[in-house]
């Protein structure tokens, strides 16, 4: 368990080796080199009783609806568990208990003005207690927030990683 309650955040490189799991998406480009923003986040799938998985609803920047699972920013002096089921309980209602460890996104993207660089730590949680509801989301970003089946979801999910997070989550738990 790794907390960041320093003054400066680890470099992904650090962290990484806290966290095997990574998946690493990296777009090269000639792009010009700007300075870099690292973030970190956690979150993941979180069961129901029934075995269904909490998916959240929200707009994206060109007004579609995305379907995504719940994670968010870490905040200074959590442990990326503690993130997960904060971010996962603010979005989705659902207080939830970690079981497990999936994976991690590692990925890169630019706006205007640095480049970003992303680690987004994903769990497995059990549900503990809570409805479903999007009212304790801080930042109002998901419209709706809905239980749906494991087998579905890769096919409802907008995100590529996040369908490999459901494939990685099936190979390490789903062994028949």
């Amino acid at each position: 368990m790794y907390a960041f309650s320093g003054l400066e955040m680890p470099t992904p490189s650090l962290v990484a080796a806290h966290y095997p799991s990574i998946i690493s998406v990296f777009a090269h480009s000639k792009a010009p080199q700007l300075p870099v923003d690292r973030q970190y986040s956690a979150g993941g799938l979180i069961f129901d009783e029934d075995n269904r998985v909490a998916v959240l609803s929200k707009k994206a920047r060109n007004n579609q609806t995305v379907w995504c699972l719940p994670k968010g920013h870490i905040k200074k002096g959590e442990t990326f568990e503690e993130t997960a089921v904060r971010e996962v309980k603010e979005e989705t209602g659902i207080l939830g208990t970690i079981l497990g460890s999936i994976a991690t996104i590692d990925y890169w993207f630019m706006n205007s003005t640095y480049r970003i660089h992303k680690l987004v730590h994903h769990y497995v949680l059990r549900r503990v207690s809570g409805i479903l509801s999007v009212e304790g989301d801080p930042d109002r970003e998901a419209q709706g927030v809905e239980w749906v089946d494991l087998n579905i979801l890769p096919n409802l999910l907008s995100y590529p990683n996040e369908r490999t997070i459901v494939k990685i989550y099936k190979k390490k738990y789903c062994r028949k």
